[in-house]
């Protein structure tokens, strides 16, 4: 033991360090304690970075980190988001034969037929923006929230467990996929542990219930079947992926390259690229099945449109559009430019499909990465955990600027510290600056922003 202190002094010193601050981050942090909560989250970085700096070959040193680092939340009540309110609340409507979909819970709560009782302290914990929309969680992702619920039976708490459970396992099939593709890419294995040791993917993940990592373990092992020349297998995994958070759909288009390969279509491949979109959709769609009825189309549908011509928080260009919009027109442009920009986002998601060589396993990474770094950037609301899907395929490129953006995404927090959400403007400025100042240094200066890594 003692051998092994000497030579590992440091790294055991960073990871004993991480484990007391992500204990005192799970169990003794409010989200409105701005000073404190950034103080542990830069250290937390700091810890994570220069881990890997010391043990980057040693895989099970990393390994075991990262998994006790999770195990630290396991009984922790999230702190940062009350979105699992959300979740547990659609998950006990599936439970009571309620469609999730065609409610809000506002409404439910004013049915004189509805246990209201039952459900009460879910709705307070929500929060009236949440209980005041119809849920805009895919069929997949309702499944973990009725299994929480079933397994959590009458527990908040228990159904916290459960879900963190599921969120665990999902990060563990990451490292484990993750780590062929990088073989595959020829890429250092190492590589894998810029996603599972983040600190950003340990809270805003397994701390906060986020499911975006579930979401990216469906895409994950579908990009692997799919490299392995096993398109249906892909594209089934596709399909439940995008049941789980509809995101991936803005990867779909970037396939067709890479059944074309190098060659012009023949018959072949345009069977398999067809066969693959149809499999892919027809998984989707079969999800809805169980939750079928008349409104639950146009339900869904509004709901998904918020996030286009309502929400804002965290946005980058579209705050600065948004500027230009009240200087002219005197009030809030966002149904217009939203969806404006929203039209952008799709042209240049088409452009990079079809002029770049995605047949390329390399080339297509880059497409994925920049096509969803794009998409933020354009976006009018960008949750702190949105950027989980940035990092990780920035792992399988030589860019690393969406590690720094997962660094600098915690100053969108200062907002929870005012009554009302208010955003400090100048820190979300400050935060994209660094960030488009990594991107620019990364992809057209060609300066890598981590170092001998």
């Amino acid at each position: 033991m003692i051998p092994y202190w000497k030579t590992h002094k440091y790294p055991l010193l960073f990871v004993l360090s991480s484990l007391l601050f992500y204990t005192s981050f799970a169990y003794d942090l409010e989200r409105t304690d701005t000073v404190k909560l950034m103080g542990i989250y830069v250290a937390l970085f700091y810890f994570y970075y220069k881990t890997i700096q010391f043990e980057k070959g040693n895989f099970n040193f990393l390994l075991v980190f990262g998994m006790l680092s999770r195990i630290v939340f396991i009984v922790a009540v999230p702190n940062l988001s009350q979105d699992f309110y959300r979740f547990l609340w659609d998950g006990k409507l599936t439970a009571d034969g309620i469609n999730p979909f065609i409610h809000t819970p506002l409404q439910l709560m004013q049915d004189g037929n509805f246990n209201a009782g039952d459900y009460r302290e879910l709705l307070q914990g929500m929060g009236n923006l949440s209980a005041g929309h119809y849920s805009n969680y895919p069929p997949v992702n309702q499944l973990f929230f009725f299994l929480g619920n079933f397994f959590g039976e009458t527990s908040i708490l228990g159904s916290i467990i459960f879900i963190r459970i599921c969120i665990i396992l999902a990060d563990i099939g990451i490292l484990y996929f993750g780590k062929k593709l990088l073989t595959h890419l020829s890429l250092p294995k190492h590589q894998i542990f810029w996603y599972f040791l983040n600190p950003f993917i340990i809270i805003e993940l397994t701390g906060n219930l986020h499911f975006e990592g579930i979401m990216l373990f469906f895409l994950v092992v579908a990009l692997y079947f799919i490299i392995q020349k096993k398109w249906f297998v892909g594209a089934l995994f596709m399909g439940v992926s995008i049941s789980v958070k509809l995101l991936p759909l803005v990867f779909l288009p970037f396939f067709i390259r890479w059944f074309k390969s190098e060659n012009n279509f023949n018959a072949k491949n345009i069977l398999r690229f067809l066969l693959f979109y149809a499999v892919v959709f027809v998984i989707f769609l079969a999800t809805f099945i169980p939750f079928v009825s008349s409104e639950l189309i146009s339900r869904y549908v509004e709901t998904i449109g918020l996030w286009f011509n309502k929400f804002e928080f965290n946005a980058s260009f579209y705050y600065l559009v948004r500027e230009i919009g009240f200087y002219m027109k005197g009030y809030n442009i966002i149904e217009t430019a939203g969806t404006r920009m929203a039209f952008i986002v799709f042209l240049f998601i088409l452009g990079l499909a079809f002029i770049r060589k995605n047949h390329q396993l390399k080339t297509l990474m880059v497409s994925l990465l920049m096509a969803i770094s794009f998409y933020y950037s354009m976006s009018t609301t960008v949750h702190p955990w949105y950027i989980a899907t940035p990092v990780l395929l920035c792992i399988f490129t030589r860019y690393k600027f969406p590690i720094l953006w997962s660094l600098v995404v915690i100053l969108s927090y200062q907002a929870y510290a005012n009554a009302n959400y208010q955003e400090n403007l100048w820190l979300i400025a400050v935060e994209y600056c660094i960030l488009y100042g990594c991107f620019l240094k990364e992809v057209y200066l060609g300066k890598p922003i981590l170092k001998h890594l």
